[in-house]
């Protein structure tokens, strides 16, 4: 029998629901899922740019805008722009 990739212990889920009464406590614009959703992808993101900023620092390498900085235009000039 294999382990589910990403199993989540009792304890944890019980801690988590611990406060849980209704539907709202979970799905609302306060509830655990969104918290839990931001805290995720926050954690992810910043995970990503430790990965991406270690490769680059071990490269030498410096990001860059994707247009070079004589092609740029002024904010002003973009807001007006048709494109």
């Amino acid at each position: 029998m294999s382990k589910k990739k990403h199993e989540i212990p009792e304890e944890l889920l019980a801690g988590l629901l611990a406060n849980y009464q209704k539907p709202e406590d979970l799905i609302s614009e306060e509830g655990l899922l969104k918290h839990l959703t931001k805290l995720v992808v926050e954690r992810a993101l910043e995970a990503e740019m430790t990965s991406s900023l270690d490769r680059d620092s071990r490269h030498g390498l410096r990001r860059r805008l994707h247009r070079p900085v004589s092609r740029r235009l002024p904010l002003s000039a973009c807001l007006t722009c048709n494109r």
